[in-house]
């Protein structure tokens, strides 16, 4: 097995004191990064013992051992998986050559922006959910909340390491900079705009890790089919850890619906008035939360005709969702798909589709894998309130609803797909995104629960523990 050395100051499982150079670059950089967490990360966790997952191998039989640990003191560390002796470039203008070991002068720019895009991604994340834990509804969950932090400045760590391995002084400024950074800061934010947003409650983190996490999953796996080999060993380790978000975010939401569907019958109503009175989160606010985050998220993959992202597939940097699954020449030349656009006509217009070259639609490909993928946990929150008996049915908004990139951006489109004029928009918008008053109603349920095996009025029980520990465990001890 790969494993990972943790007698070092930084662990890892790439030989890092043999280059001595680098070794000091980052154990330079890595006070700088304890700063940032103490400053930015988890409020007022410093001294808690978390029941926390540590990686010891990147093999997917046995990667994690667990046990309590402080976070300050958890061992973020430089995990690549295994190299896989003659890989090829798989797709565009460099497939079937061999895969880089080294950036190619010609793509270090690209590779580059690539690189920060995915690592701004990382602290940003913990820096929106840092007061979370002061209005966890269970230490499961605020253990949970606990690991997703962790695995995000893990997967910093993963982006610095190639930025100051493979781009000199460039890369080392770089990697600074992701520290200077924050979240919605006005005079420095991240590079993405979903990033820049607040996650101010538990539902909001739930939707975030269920829908904006597996942003992350598929882009990850667009990465993990670099040519750049250092870049795609990387993303795949990275990916094992990014399941369990999406896990929490899933499990999150599945949760919150099951204890509002058993509050609904016990009351034998579907007034949301009755059903808020009761303490818990109503079915309708649920899918406008559902609403923001799916369409906030979409937003990610960029413009629909976007030549950057043929740039980087023809360049052999970035493939397709599962790219070597797929049946047809990788190269791609003379291909179509059809983008959306609103024609304007009448009040509002209406949505039309149009045939572009498939190298421009990239990032539409991926953000159509990515709704797909999405919908299928739609559905299985959907078989929850199936099986309480109650009529009605959570729905991904269309893809064109509330949009910010590319050329569906600013139309106003409900969630059904119907284009609207901008006074009907501006009349229904509380009725399809969450409202203040929703917002207020939500964060009014958010009280830290601290005992174990106890939790929130709004949120149910999880079906089990964690690592076949019982739901009653000590996950969270707080000195």
């Amino acid at each position: 097995m790969s494993a990972i050395n943790y007698s070092e100051k930084i662990p890892n499982n790439v030989n890092l004191s043999e280059d001595k150079t680098l070794q000091r670059a980052l154990e330079h950089w890595q006070p700088n990064y304890l700063q940032w967490w103490s400053d930015l990360g988890p409020d007022g966790s410093q001294n808690f013992d978390v029941y926390l997952r540590t990686a010891v191998s990147v093999e997917p039989q046995g990667w994690a051992q667990f046990g309590h640990v402080k976070m300050p003191d958890y061992r973020w560390g430089i995990f690549l998986n295994p190299k896989e002796e003659g890989r090829q470039v798989n797709f565009g203008e460099h497939k079937g050559e061999a895969a880089w070991q080294d950036v190619p002068g010609e793509h270090r720019a690209n590779l580059r922006r690539i690189i920060v895009t995915q690592g701004d991604t990382e602290p940003a994340s913990v820096e929106q959910q840092r007061h979370l834990g002061l209005t966890a509804p269970s230490q499961y969950d605020l253990r949970n909340l606990f690991q997703v932090n962790v695995e995000e400045g893990r997967h910093l760590w993963a982006m610095v390491y190639l930025l100051h391995k493979y781009f000199g002084r460039d890369g080392r400024e770089e990697a600074d900079a992701m520290l200077e950074r924050h979240s919605g800061d006005a005079d420095n934010p991240r590079i993405l705009g979903a990033f820049n947003e607040k996650t101010p409650d538990w539902l909001s983190f739930y939707m975030f890790t269920y829908f904006t996490d597996r942003d992350g999953k598929f882009q990850l796996c667009a990465l993990a089919e670099s040519g750049f080999d250092p870049l795609a060993r990387t993303t795949k380790f990275m990916l094992t850890e990014e399941a369990h978000h999406m896990f929490v975010g899933e499990s999150g939401v599945s949760r919150v619906i099951a204890r509002t569907c058993e509050v609904m019958n016990q009351l034998k109503t579907d007034d949301p008035a009755k059903i808020r009175a009761a303490g818990v989160i109503d079915l309708p606010t649920i899918q406008r939360y559902l609403n923001f985050h799916f369409s906030v998220t979409i937003d990610l993959f960029g413009a629909d005709e976007s030549s950057n992202a043929a740039i980087f597939y023809n360049s052999g940097l970035k493939g397709r969702f599962e790219e070597t699954k797929r049946e047809d020449d990788h190269r791609l030349h003379g291909r179509t798909y059809k983008v959306l656009g609103v024609e304007k006509a009448g009040s509002g217009g209406q949505l039309v589709e149009r045939e572009v070259p498939l190298l421009n639609a990239l990032n539409e490909v991926l953000r159509d894998d990515y709704i797909k993928d999405s919908i299928g946990g739609v559905n299985r929150w959907n078989k929850v309130i199936e099986k309480a008996g109650i009529p009605f049915r959570l729905v991904a908004p269309h893809k064109a609803f509330n949009r910010r990139i590319g050329t569906l951006a600013g139309a106003n489109v409900t969630p059904q797909g119907q284009v609207v004029s901008t006074e009907e928009w501006a009349a229904r918008h509380d009725d399809w995104l969450p409202s203040a008053e929703d917002r207020a109603f939500v964060a009014s349920l958010m009280g830290r629960v601290v005992d174990a095996g106890k939790f929130a009025n709004w949120i149910a029980p999880p079906v089990m523990g964690i690592n076949r520990q019982p739901i009653d465990f000590d996950y969270v001890r707080f000195n």
